[in-house]
């Protein structure tokens, strides 16, 4: 890996066990990603200010960049709140130390307070030797810290030894009221739901992912023009009356013919404003129907239905495949503005309600034992 950056490239795309795609990149842009960010002349971050976010116990059972790593409602408050500050940021780890957002890192176990004192202290000069690498002398600077208290006190006398100055705002609030802080002050930055999405727009999308006539079976898919399909856009998928049989039985619940899922391949990312590289192409054949479900929410939900239904302990990708291929069909609606594409897509889902997609839609029978199911299985996962 260290010979393919040496080089020049970095990972665009990581798929355990199967295939990592490089990609040669500015080397400039490359190192904002990475976390060397931009230096004025005199060597120090232009606006002299850094924020740090503190990592946490939940975390993805596989590598992943360090702002996708970590999962917890507190962790996704923190980083949507680092993104919308616009100044670097960085996440402290009890055991990498400090990593940039877009550094690729693997799970672990280590919580900073279980550590002896001799560590943290070790830790704690680590990050601010690390932290000076990256963004220059410290001397003068505003360092932002959203950590616990292990970790603040691990940092404060390297960073402040430095000449840095240290503004903790969420110090000794509890979990309660530190979430509390970042809803109130993410209020102000620019989610989707700023971007207009006209009405007339969204009643359109819908009637195209509700359109079953113009849905494909996954083969007919896959020997589509590629090209055609390298875009952003939202797609619907449907089961037909035996594919319902078998989630109906997975569920424990009755799952009717018909639209079952509904999602977004390639929209801008708020509030940071990145654009995805995603596409409906890239999200249908190589995530939904070639990936892992690790790495698709769809395919997890299948996955455990699927595995409970025969009464697996684990999920079968092969056999996932297969069931998608024999009982599903897809349709796919390219859209060309992925600035407002999530902002249509949460008008098409509240029109449409699909009863398999979870996140941001309203509490039923059929979701609440999904998510038990999803849960049972990534424990699985984990397992073996």
């Amino acid at each position: 890996m260290r010979a393919w950056r040496a080089a020049g490239f970095t990972v665009d795309q990581l798929v355990l066990n199967h295939e990592v795609t490089f990609i040669r990149v500015d080397r400039s842009a490359e190192s904002s990603r990475q976390g060397e960010v931009e230096q004025g002349a005199d060597g120090k971050v232009a606006d002299g200010q850094v924020l740090l976010v503190t990592c946490v116990k939940s975390k993805l059972a596989q590598p992943a960049a360090a702002k996708d790593l970590y999962v917890s409602p507190l962790f996704e408050r923190e980083r949507r709140y680092a993104e919308s500050r616009g100044v670097p940021w960085f996440i402290l780890s009890a055991e990498y130390g400090l990593v940039a957002p877009d550094e690729w890192v693997s799970p672990y176990e280590r919580y900073l307070p279980d550590t002896s004192a001799s560590y943290r202290a070790a830790w704690g000069r680590w990050v601010a030797e690390r932290l000076e690498l990256l963004v220059g002398p410290l001397a003068g600077m505003t360092i932002e810290v959203h950590a616990g208290a292990a970790y603040l006190d691990a940092v404060s006398v390297p960073l402040t030894a430095k000449g840095a100055e240290l503004l903790t705002p969420l110090a000794g609030l509890s979990m309660g009221r530190r979430l509390s802080w970042y809803d109130a002050h993410n209020a102000t930055a620019p989610p989707v739901d700023l971007l207009s999405v006209d009405d007339g727009e969204a009643a359109s999308f819908t009637d195209m992912l509700l359109d079953r006539s113009q849905a494909v079976a996954p083969s007919e898919f896959l020997s589509s023009r590629r090209a055609d399909l390298a875009k952003p856009g939202l797609y619907s998928w449907w089961v037909d009356e035996p594919g319902a049989a078998d989630l109906s039985r997975g569920v424990g619940l009755p799952i009717q013919p018909g639209l079952i899922y509904a999602g977004l391949a390639g929209a801008t990312r708020w509030p940071s404003g990145r654009r995805s590289k995603n596409s409906l192409w890239s999200r249908i054949a190589d995530m939904h129907l070639g990936g892992r479900h690790e790495f698709s929410t769809f395919r997890r939900s299948l996955g455990s239905i699927l595995a409970t239904a025969d009464g697996h302990p684990a999920i079968d990708e092969n056999a996932v495949t297969d069931w998608m291929m024999r009982y599903l069909r897809v349709r796919a609606a390219p859209y060309d503005d992925p600035d407002a594409l999530g902002r249509l897509e949460a008008a098409v889902l509240r029109a449409i309600d699909p009863p398999l997609n979870l996140k941001g839609m309203p509490e039923s029978p059929i979701r609440v034992r999904l998510q038990h199911l999803r849960r049972e299985y990534g424990r699985a996962s984990q397992q073996t």
